[in-house]
């Protein structure tokens, strides 16, 4: 953020220009002059001004053909301009000015204290503009981080969830191994089937931590990845969860694309969605359940679709379900779902929607 403001000078007459300097020197700015429009543009193009003294008298492009320019770029169509004049001090000339966008005239001989005056009055505003902006950037930062701390709480309980399973499996393999070695029914097969198990139980593990620590990773290391190959590591991770809430699972692989990520990564944004649709299907105490998961390409699109038959959500709840902090939980933190839009826009540049169909929802992935 600029810590001083900026005032850029026009005037076809270098002693104007220098009678100008000498009066606001001592307001302690940064101060730009140019001789003609052309050399007024590519300052602007270059430095950052906040106001603009601009005599309208000038040769080739006068200071209302120079305004009427700036108007029409964006970068530069809203920094005010005063116009300084000698001549053009009818009402005519003066309605122009304002109808161009000029926020001032000042007439020529300067009286020095009217204009010190108003520069000191937008000089205030532009102060406490800066001071508006460092809180709001103070405000967001600590938004940003009280969103993240939240969002590592709401993931570590998914997290522990799906810890469970793969230490519960484990702990029936030791006690297998223990009874077969006490009924010497121990051989040779047993402890390799043991050992292959026990690998792939510690592995998905692994992959459950690496994956929760590069959530929160700025440098993360993206790789091409199948579709198909998260939807069915997502499904064996939390398949054990699935089957005990009686949730049928099914899938339709339309269109096996690939994706340029993290493949955990959207492994998490797959369990968060389908960990929403188990929650409502408890709350709510319904019988025959069921999660669709569905892939297909079009128009040169990529889609991934999660809909349920939970019941749906009421339509005045739909647009604010992203927002961050918002949940319709009582224990609910508000930033699961938001994180997960942030993964799908930031990581993958997609899109995500949610609508009710049918007796359920349905969450919409575009790519």
């Amino acid at each position: 953020m600029k810590n001083k403001f900026s005032v850029l000078i026009i005037d076809d007459v270098q002693d104007n220009i220098y009678s100008l300097e000498l009066l606001i020197e001592d307001l302690d700015i940064n101060i730009h002059s140019a001789l003609n429009a052309n050399d007024a543009i590519n300052i602007l193009m270059k430095e950052s001004v906040d106001l603009i003294l601009c005599d309208i008298q000038m040769p080739d492009v006068d200071g209302f053909q120079f305004v009427e320019y700036i108007k029409r770029i964006e970068k530069l169509k809203d920094i005010p301009v005063i116009f300084i004049t000698g001549i053009y001090d009818k009402d005519l000339y003066q309605k122009k000015g304002y109808d161009l966008g000029a926020i001032e005239y000042i007439s020529k001989p300067i009286d020095d204290v009217l204009l010190t005056s108003k520069l000191k009055a937008y000089i205030e505003l532009f102060n406490k503009n800066k001071q508006i902006k460092s809180s709001l950037e103070k405000a967001n930062k600590l938004a940003v981080h009280n969103t993240k701390m939240a969002s590592i709480g709401e993931m570590i309980g998914v997290i522990s969830h799906q810890l469970k399973q793969p230490l519960n499996v484990l702990s029936i393999y030791c006690d297998d191994i223990k009874f077969a070695y006490q009924f010497n029914e121990l051989n040779d097969e047993m402890v390799d089937e043991f050992s292959q198990n026990t690998k792939k139980q510690i592995h998905y593990m692994r992959d459950t931590i690496d994956g929760f620590l590069s959530f929160f990773n700025p440098d993360k290391h993206k790789n091409q990845f199948e579709i198909i190959k998260v939807i069915e590591s997502t499904k064996e991770l939390i398949g054990s969860q699935i089957k005990k809430a009686n949730i049928e699972l099914e899938t339709q692989i339309i269109s096996n694309y690939q994706l340029n990520g993290i493949e955990m990564e959207l492994s998490q944004v797959l369990i968060n969605l389908i960990t929403n649709s188990m929650q409502a299907f408890e709350e709510r105490e319904i019988a025959n359940r069921k999660i669709e998961i569905i892939t297909f390409s079009k128009d040169e699109k990529k889609y991934l679709i999660i809909s349920d038959n939970a019941g749906g959500i009421e339509e005045e709840n739909l647009e604010k379900i992203f927002d961050p902090y918002y949940t319709t939980k009582e224990e609910g933190t508000g930033v699961g779902l938001y994180m997960v839009k942030l993964v799908i826009k930031n990581s993958y540049n997609g899109n995500l929607k949610i609508e009710n169909f049918e007796n359920g929802v349905r969450f919409i992935m575009q790519f």
